[in-house]
């Protein structure tokens, strides 16, 4: 990792050379070879023929010798009278080819023999020269292509050092920089285009946080509006309350547990809200004296607030849905393959925590619902300090265990009430609320116990109805 781009483009060209050049020289050096092998047998039995053709034209055998003599080819004739023409004969052996025949006709040749003899120690020679010629071309080709890649790359990678002087400039506080390339078909090209488009959200977003100011300001007169609508709703509740002193007992609980719900919800708004003014009004009172830290700073606490009410927004109307009667879409549902997702998910979140998956089983649910709560149900485990998840799948729902503290048994109805914050609960009171609602509307249920183990932890059930799709 402690090597520039330039040393390892550099060094993975050589290392290829020193892998292609090899292969390739052995590769040219075998192929010389076989066509040399090749080359000599055509031509001794070409020799071999013509001699057969001479003879049909009964050329004399001295004639005959000398014509059939070609360089590096040796030719003995010995006639059927004994006499031998050319040259004496030589014994075979690994350095001596040789191909015999018997000459089929003419007055003095019929019947004689012929031996053409040729040696192969040139062969073994050129492929010597051969062989010292590739490996001298190779190591050459070798320095001459280091050399270029070293002096080739410091062009070719001149774009990123420019790129590289840009980025500090703007880390330094200078704006308006750009690398606008001519190209963006190639791959500097496209970087340089995205890297110019991440200048401009940056830029955009500090623009943005500007206009948040303006905005924090709106939000202030929000406020303001907010704790009007909830002197009004505090009336309505008034109003309610007289309604419900003529209703019957149960429908004055309902509507006392609906005063209280729309009052915490009131409150939970409140604690973001306020957390947006407070940033607000901290901007716009450092104004441009504001370090960049301090901006920052007060810029991730508008994010996270704004964050954490839209959350708790979108918590409400999922109950309000649940309230109305939620819509379900049904489908076949691979509850281990959910169940995975969860381990992948906290592999990435909290390495911390090992997750132990057993069973299969699929039903027929509501995939994204399902998933809702299985998500919901693993973050409250490892929120409550669980090191270790065991989940197990049946045909009949899903046992999610953990090692944390428990949930003690005073609390355990409680817990699933809208708004009620467990010991380590880090959200507005909702999920548990939410995942019992999605389980009813499978015609289930969602409960907590001991472990059935009786280990240190709780657990809890997801029973499912089958349904039919």
């Amino acid at each position: 990792m402690n090597l520039s781009l330039r040393a390892r483009v550099t060094l993975t060209a050589i290392a290829v050379l020193l892998v292609v050049l090899p292969v390739t020289g052995l590769t040219v050096k075998a192929v010389f070879d076989a066509q040399a092998e090749r080359s000599l047998d055509s031509l001794l039995t070409g020799r071999a023929q013509l001699a057969q053709q001479l003879a049909r034209q009964d050329v004399p055998p001295v004639n005959l010798v000398r014509r059939v003599e070609a360089n590096g080819v040796r030719v003995t004739l010995s006639l059927r009278n004994g006499r031998v023409l050319g040259a004496p004969p030589v014994e075979a052996d690994g350095t001596v080819r040789q191909v015999h025949a018997t000459l089929q006709a003419g007055q003095q040749t019929k019947g004689a023999s012929l031996v053409l003899t040729a040696d192969t120690a040139l062969l073994a020679d050129a492929s010597a020269r051969l062989r010292t010629v590739l490996l001298l071309s190779g190591l050459a080709a070798i320095l001459i292509t280091a050399l270029a890649l070293v002096i080739g790359m410091r062009f070719a990678l001149a774009p990123l050092d420019v790129m590289t002087g840009l980025a500090r400039s703007i880390a330094a506080g200078r704006r308006g920089g750009r690398l606008q390339p001519g190209r963006e078909d190639t791959e500097l090209g496209r970087t340089a285009a995205a890297f110019d488009e991440m200048l401009d959200a940056l830029e955009g977003a500090e623009t943005a946080a500007r206009e948040s100011e303006e905005a924090a300001r709106v939000a202030e007169g929000v406020a303001r509006q907010s704790e009007e609508a909830a002197r009004v709703a505090e009336g309505v509740a008034r109003e309610s309350e007289e309604v419900a002193r003529v209703a019957e007992g149960v429908a004055r609980g309902s509507e006392d547990r609906m005063r209280e719900f729309v009052a915490d919800a009131a409150h939970e708004l409140r604690t973001p809200v306020a957390g947006l003014q407070t940033a607000a009004e901290t901007l716009i009172q450092l104004g441009p004296d504001a370090t960049v830290a301090q901006r920052e700073e007060l810029e991730l606490l508008l994010v996270r607030e704004s964050r954490r009410a839209g959350t708790l927004v979108a918590d409400l109307l999922e109950l309000s849905r649940i309230d109305a009667g939620l819509q379900l879409h049904l489908s076949p549902v691979d509850l281990r393959r959910l169940a995975e997702a969860q381990a992948a998910r906290l592999r990435l979140v909290a390495p911390d925590v090992t997750v132990d998956i057993h069973g299969t089983a699929t039903v027929t649910a509501d995939e994204d619902r399902l998933t809702q709560v299985l998500t919901n149900l693993v973050d409250n485990a490892r929120q409550a300090g669980a090191h270790t998840l065991r989940i197990t799948v049946a045909g009949t729902g899903v046992l999610v265990e953990d090692d944390g503290p428990g949930v003690p048994p005073e609390a355990r109805e409680r817990i699933f009430s809208r708004l009620v914050h467990g010991p380590h609960s880090k959200g507005a009171g909702l999920g548990l609320a939410i995942a019992r609602g999605i389980a009813q509307a499978h015609g289930g249920t969602l409960a907590t116990t001991d472990r059935p183990d009786g280990k240190p932890g709780a657990a809890f059930h997801l029973r499912l109805v089958p349904k039919n799709g």
